[in-house]
C-alpha cells in the first residue's frame, strides 16, 4: 500500500491491500481449505500449475454445503489491512481514497472448488458466505470501503459462447452478482471487475476482439439491481504477459458501449502493461477513448498480484507515466 500511495499519489481512486501472502493467487487459498473438510471428497487433485491441474471436490453422499460452514476469511483479513490503510492514507494525505476489498463471484468460487458440472448447484452456499462477509465489513468500515466484485467466470463463459448467445450467457453468470449485490447492506459501494484470469500470470482466455466485453457489459446493465451504487466497471484489454492489441479493429465493437453506462459509472480500461512502450500505450488509450467517446480510467488487466515485486513496480510506474501524459486517471486495482 505504501508503494502504491508513494508512486500513484493523487491518481489513486481506491487502494487495495495488495492481496499478499496466501491470497496472492485470488481464491486458491479458499479452495485449498476444502481439503480439511470432513463432508467433501477429493475427486481429482492438482498443484495449480495450470487451469487444468487443480483440485476438484464433491460433497459426500447425504451432505449439503451451507454458507455458514464456509470459511472465506475476508472480514478478518480486511480488518487487519484496514488499520494499515488508515495509516498510509493519513501519511500520504489521500483523504478521498477509499479502501478496496475484493469479493470473488459466487460462481467463480463454486466452479473452481467443485468444477463446472456442480457449480450452479453449489453457488448459493458461496453467495451466502460472501454476503455474510460484506455485512461484517460494512459494520466497521461503512462507506469508507468499496467492494470490487471479481468475476473471471463471466468472460470465460462469454468468450466460449457463439456470438448470438454471449449476452445471455453473461446474464446467467451475472445472476449471482445481482443476488449478491441486492443482499448487501443499503448504501454499499461497488465496482465490477471483469477479467480473463491470471493464474501464474497466464490468462484462462484471450480475446480476438472486444466483442465479449460488450456482451458482458450489456448483461451487467440488464441485471444490476436498482438502487445499488455501481461506481466503476473494469474491462480487461490485455491478458497476463500479453500486452494490449494495437489494432484499431480490436476495439471497434466497443462503440456499442458508448451509451451503455451513465457518466457517473467510470469505465476502467485494463490495458496498462510494462511490456509495451509508452507511445504504444498512448495509442491504445486514444483508440479506446475515441471508440467509447468518453474518457476512461486506467488500470492493469488483472491487478499486479502475479508479478514479482520488480515487475509489479515497473507495471505501476508505466501506468502512472501513461496517466500523467493524459487527462485520464490511473487506477491500479486489486489482484483478481
Amino acid at each position: 500500500m505504501s508503494t502504491m500511495a508513494t508512486t500513484a499519489t493523487s491518481l489513486l481512486r481506491s487502494l487495495p491491500d495488495g492481496e499478499v501472502g496466501e491470497r496472492s493467487n485470488f481464491i486458491v487459498h479458499i479452495v485449498e481449505r476444502f481439503r480439511d473438510r470432513g463432508d467433501v471428497q477429493l475427486v481429482t487433485d492438482g498443484d495449480w500449475s495450470s487451469y487444468q491441474s487443480r483440485p476438484v471436490f464433491r460433497m459426500k453422499p447425504g451432505q449439503r454445503l451451507r454458507g455458514g460452514s464456509i470459511d472465506l476469511g475476508i472480514d478478518e483479513q480486511a480488518r487487519t489491512s484496514y488499520e494499515v490503510f488508515q495509516r498510509v492514507r493519513e501519511q500520504h494525505g489521500l483523504a478521498d481514497v477509499s479502501f478496496q476489498v475484493g469479493i470473488p463471484g459466487d460462481l467463480d468460487l463454486a466452479m473452481f472448488t467443485f468444477g463446472p458440472a456442480q457449480a450452479l448447484r453449489q453457488r448459493a452456499a458461496f453467495r451466502s458466505a460472501l454476503v455474510r462477509e460484506m455485512h461484517l465489513i460494512s459494520q466497521w468500515a461503512g462507506r469508507d470501503v468499496v467492494f470490487q466484485i471479481e468475476v473471471p467466470s463471466v468472460l470465460m463463459a462469454v468468450a466460449n459462447a457463439p456470438s448470438w448467445l454471449q449476452t445471455k450467457a453473461a446474464r446467467i453468470v451475472l445472476s449471482g452478482v445481482r443476488s449478491l449485490v441486492s443482499a448487501a447492506p443499503a448504501g454499499t459501494r461497488f465496482g465490477l471487475h471483469f477479467c480473463l484470469g491470471d493464474l501464474n500470470h497466464t490468462p484462462a482466455q484471450r480475446l480476438r476482439d472486444a466483442a465479449p466485453l460488450v456482451a458482458a457489459s450489456r448483461a451487467l446493465t440488464q441485471v444490476w439491481p436498482a438502487g445499488r451504487a455501481l461506481e466503476y466497471v473494469h474491462l480487461p484489454m490485455a491478458a497476463g504477459e500479453h500486452p494490449p492489441s494495437v489494432d484499431p479493429g480490436f476495439y471497434q465493437p466497443m462503440a456499442k458501449l458508448a451509451e451503455a453506462f451513465p457518466a457517473e459509472v467510470d469505465i476502467i480500461a485494463g490495458f496498462a502493461h510494462e511490456r509495451q512502450d509508452l507511445a504504444e500505450q498512448q495509442s491504445v488509450l486514444r483508440m479506446v477513448e475515441a471508440t467509447l467517446r468518453r474518457s476512461v480510467a486506467i488500470s492493469h488487466a488483472c491487478g499486479l498480484g502475479r508479478r514479482d515485486t520488480e515487475g509489479a513496480e515497473r507495471a505501476l510506474r508505466q501506468a502512472v507515466s501513461l496517466a500523467c501524459t493524459t487527462e485520464s486517471q490511473s487506477v491500479p486495482d486489486a489482484a483478481a
